[in-house]
Order: C-alpha cells, then sequence, then structure tokens
C-alpha cells in the first residue's frame, strides 16, 4: 500500500511513526519551515524532522493547490492519503488522485469542534470528553463521512499542551485499529450529523487577550485552553503580564472594586471579573521566566489594589 502522509504539528507525529511502520509511506507533505523565538530562526515543522529522521521523502509546499505541489504527490502514485492536523484544505484534484482515497485524523468528536483548533475548543467550551475521528475526507470543511471514532475523558486541569498530547497517542492508536479495517472494507461510512455541528476557528495571536467582563470560570478554561499558544494575557502598567495557570473563584471579598482590581487571595491574588474572581497562580512579566504568583507579588508588592485591562 503506497500511502502519503500529511501533517505537520507533533499531535501528527505518533500517527507518522506507526502508519511508516505499517505501510510504504511515498512521501510526507508537511508545512513550511517558519520563523519561531527572538531570532526568527526557520524552524521545521516536528512532521518534518520526523520524516527525515525515518528516510522519507518530504515536500513542504506554501500552497498545496499550487501545480508544481500537485504534480510532486502525483508522481509519488499514492493509493492513500493520511491526513493529521496538516494545516491546509485539500482541494479535488488531491482528493480524487489515491484510490483508496483520503482519510483524516481529526481531534475532536465530529461534527462537534469542526475546523483548525478542535483541542482549544473543546477545552473552551467545558467539554467533559474529546475524542480522534477517522473520517473520509471531501471538499468540505472537517464535513466528510465518519469511519470510526476513539474517546477520551477530559480532566478538570486540562490544557491544550496535556490534551494534545493525549490525542496525540490516541490518533495513533486509532490509526492502528481502524486503518487496516478501512481498507479491508469493514467500516461503512456514515454521514455526520449538520445539526450538531460546530467550528473551532484558526487560533490567532490578539486572541491572547483577556476580556475581564466575562465569568471567571471562562476565563480559566481560557487560560488552559491557549496554554502555550497563543497563551493569555492581561495589561498591567501598560504592559502584557501573561497569565500562565489560574482558576476560577466565587467572589469573596464582596463589593471589592471594580472589574479588574486585583485582590487577596490567600498568600496570593486573585482579578475582579464579571462574575467571580480569576486566582492567578503562575504569572510570567514581560522579559522574566514564569513565576508562582507569591514570588511576583515578593517583587511587585503594588500589583495588590491595581487594575488590570
Amino acid at each position: 500500500m503506497r500511502v502519503v502522509f500529511m501533517g505537520s504539528p507533533d499531535f501528527a507525529v505518533p500517527a507518522l511513526r506507526w502508519v511508516a511502520s505499517a505501510y510504504e509511506v511515498v512521501g510526507v507533505v508537511t508545512q513550511p519551515d517558519r520563523p519561531a523565538g527572538r531570532g526568527r530562526q526557520l524552524v521545521p515543522p516536528p512532521v518534518k524532522l520526523a520524516a527525515v529522521e525515518l528516510g522519507l521523502n518530504t515536500l513542504q509546499p506554501q500552497r498545496l493547490h499550487q501545480p508544481a505541489a500537485t504534480d510532486a504527490v502525483r508522481s509519488w502514485l499514492p493509493e492513500l492519503i493520511v491526513v493529521a492536523a496538516f494545516g491546509q484544505i485539500l482541494r479535488s484534484e488531491i482528493l480524487q488522485l489515491p484510490s483508496r482515497g483520503c482519510v483524516n485524523l481529526h481531534a475532536s468528536l465530529l461534527p462537534r469542534h469542526r475546523g483548525a483548533a478542535p483541542i482549544p475548543a473543546a477545552i473552551l467550551a467545558g467539554d467533559s470528553e474529546t475524542g480522534i475521528t477517522l473520517m473520509r475526507m471531501d471538499e468540505g470543511l472537517d464535513t466528510g463521512p465518519i469511519l470510526a471514532q476513539e474517546r477520551l475523558a477530559m480532566s478538570p486541569g486540562e490544557t491544550a499542551l496535556s490534551l494534545g498530547e493525549r490525542l496525540a497517542e490516541l490518533a495513533k492508536q486509532t490509526a492502528e485499529r481502524h486503518l487496516p479495517r478501512y481498507l479491508a472494507g469493514e467500516l461503512p461510512p456514515r454521514p455526520q450529523d449538520e445539526a450538531l455541528a460546530t467550528y473551532a476557528p484558526l487560533l490567532r495571536k490578539d486572541d491572547s487577550r483577556m476580556d475581564l467582563a466575562q465569568p471567571a470560570e471562562a476565563l480559566a478554561r481560557r487560560v488552559r485552553a491557549y496554554h502555550p499558544w497563543p497563551g493569555t494575557n492581561l495589561l498591567w502598567r501598560r504592559e502584557p503580564l501573561k497569565i500562565i495557570r489560574a482558576r476560577a473563584l466565587r467572589l469573596a471579598n464582596g463589593d471589592a472594586g471594580p472589574i479588574g482590581r486585583v485582590v487577596r487571595a490567600g498568600s496570593g491574588a486573585a482579578v475582579i471579573c464579571g462574575d467571580g474572581e480569576l486566582q492567578l497562580l503562575e504569572v510570567q512579566p514581560p522579559g522574566k521566566r514564569p513565576m508562582a504568583i507569591e514570588a511576583f507579588l515578593n517583587g511587585s508588592p503594588d500589583f495588590l489594589n491595581a487594575v488590570l485591562e
């Protein structure tokens, strides 16, 4: 079985490794190297690093629909294309190439959380479970028929980082359990229920700003959903203070002041929100390492009673 694998982030690496161990992976398509860090050095996506380690052909097109990229994939003569968080839409000219079709390992229980950021979306929504959907791809955005699903219970303190790591392993297990069954014709596709569809749009850097008029519980979920990227921050002294860990509290200080006021919470601090308080557990001032809120208060006692934006 000649397989082309398409994926980019860490999430896709375990699935790639298993597919490469089970089938003939004739090529890997991943996103281009991107500048990162303070030095803006070009950094390859994790899937590229894994593909190079495995000795696999790699392709990094800016746009897969460009003729040169499509021709390159066609030259590999794929019988099956497996996708896991690739980051680009597959058009009909690619979808029609493999005789066994294109399948996607999507990090949600479709039709819930279609789109580019299903892992943060599940945390933001307060879902109690999520999972992996193996689906047959069509030209829509995660709209193709479902082949199989594996479920995963979410813990109360789940972050996008921790949940992503667990779902990456589940994606590998889903491929291992169900791809052979799909190829054997044992997984009849079933259409998605459009009435249940929700969407998880691409995250952007500007999403890191928090609106303290929202309830504390929603903000605490946001901190977890956006860790490690794009992160969450509040303005203090006109500079962004990154919130690494936080939790929601009921308003314990009565009429403690306006939304955004920092109040004492045990040995630490909390911020008054639209409903309740957001207790800050770990923060990162500009240019410094993350630190416990108690350590931050030792160096910045005037943080208490400040009003954050």
